[in-house]
């Protein structure tokens, strides 16, 4: 990966949300590892900058945020607002977003609260940081009084040129900005992080059971909700124009042991029909292509992943949960060199796993050289007593290891094998005390 920074979203901080109740960040490295027994917060740290997404990319203005979507599913406030044992449940919640450029960094904070007529913003603080400009922190909210806007963009250099119009605080969907009353001057702060956040892919851990046909669909830039449902037309789409995408991605699925080749047969003008190679090892234009219903399911599972870190470029956020599911332990293992390829592209991969193998074979490339261990970050999540989650965040040594971590998978494999070589012995001497 080249040396220069790329953009990207690079921490993000929650509070109040779910186990999150006092603040939780993360920094976001090329690879990212979230990892901790299950219920221990790893998906409510992601789950709202999902909520951002999906209230930005909305087709309508579905107020100050989208709380049930594509991507994230609540029909209540009260079904995601922090609430620990011994204390009554919070009425709000903060979700900070950190951006990094070349030359300059932007973060936000944007507190949201539960109102009887929905959810509000409250407000909305906001950094930045830059090598050209003086470093600016300010803060939003609604209602704002004019005389307080007019001080603000005093003292803000890239705001000189309109200090006299703007007068009033508006709103971007779930974030703010400045604009006048006749809305002829607006000064969008967000509009670089709303991209970044618009731009994840999302790749969930649900991800469908394998289809005869799927529907034809946009094959991008923009992915608008969750990403597993464009991808045979992705694949489709490489087939007739980018041969070497379609490469890529039966090398992969080679390197798996899944098949050996894929391709696609449009049905009409709205169907496409997702076919693979029977066997791993046959990679000729005589192969026996069969459709993905009717081979294992890792093969329609693992795509969506694959497919994901081809088209991403770099900067951008791929967010996989459980890439590892219905994978032989064999694949868990290769899938890292997928995960690492990527990340050496400058794709800022955030993979949500429970695999100890997959952990494993990052550190394995680390340690081997194959890679920077500068390019990863791991964060393990666990609960207190009193259902506060908790991050232990570790960066890799040129070794791959990562110190201590509160609990770790090795572990729990050592006690498991432990205990069955133990319930082994018990058996052994039985017998031989039986003769």
């Amino acid at each position: 990966m080249s040396k220069k920074k790329i953009e990207g979203i690079t921490n993000i901080a929650v509070s109040g949300f779910k186990s999150l109740a006092n603040e939780c960040a993360i920094d976001i490295r090329p690879l990212t590892i979230l990892a901790g027994a299950n219920s221990s917060g790893k998906s409510s740290i992601m789950q709202p900058l999902l909520m951002l997404k999906q209230t930005l990319e909305a087709p309508y203005d579905p107020g100050p945020l989208l709380i049930e979507g594509p991507s994230v599913q609540f029909t209540s406030a009260e079904q995601f607002l922090s609430t620990l044992t011994g204390e009554e449940r919070a009425d709000r919640f903060q979700i900070g977003i950190e951006s990094r450029g070349i030359n300059s960094s932007f973060s936000t904070t944007t507190t949201f609260r539960k109102m009887p007529n929905g959810i509000e913003l409250v407000e909305m603080t906001a950094e930045r940081k830059s090598s050209t400009l003086p470093s600016h922190r300010f803060t939003l909210y609604p209602e704002m009084p004019p005389e307080k806007i007019k001080m603000l963009a005093e003292e803000d250099s890239m705001l000189k040129d309109s200090r006299e119009d703007l007068d009033i605080v508006g709103r971007s969907r779930c974030f703010l900005h400045l604009e006048s009353q006749d809305r002829h001057k607006v000064v969008n702060f967000t509009h670089d992080l709303a991209f970044n956040v618009v731009n994840i892919i999302h790749v969930p851990g649900l991800r469908g059971n394998p289809e005869r046909l799927y529907k034809l669909t946009s094959t991008g830039p923009r992915y608008l909700g969750t990403f597993e449902n464009y991808v045979a037309s992705i694949i489709h789409s490489w087939q007739e124009t980018t041969a070497e995408h379609l490469d890529t991605l039966a090398n992969a699925l080679h390197t798996l042991g899944l098949t050996g080749r894929v391709g696609t047969k449009k049905i009409g003008d709205a169907r496409i029909e997702l076919q693979v190679g029977r066997l791993p090892d046959d990679r000729t234009d005589e192969t026996d292509m069969v459709s993905i219903a009717d081979v294992g399911f890792g093969v329609s599972q693992v795509l969506p992943i694959l497919v994901a870190l081809i088209v991403a470029e770099p900067g951008r956020l791929v967010y996989l949960e459980q890439p590892e599911m219905h994978l032989h332990p064999r694949a868990q293992v290769a899938l890292a060199q997928v995960l690492a390829n990527a990340a050496k592209r400058g794709v800022r991969v955030v993979a949500e796993t429970h695999s100890s193998l997959l952990l494993l074979a990052i550190q394995t490339l680390v340690a081997e050289g194959e890679l920077s261990p500068e390019l990863v970050k791991l964060h393990w999540f666990t609960r207190s007593d009193n259902g506060a989650t908790e991050i232990y965040s570790a960066d890799l040594d040129e070794a791959g290891a990562y110190g201590d971590w509160p609990e770790d998978f090795d572990r729990v494999d050592l006690k498991a094998q432990s205990r069955y070589l133990d319930a082994v012995d018990r058996i052994a001497f039985g017998n031989k005390g039986a003769s």
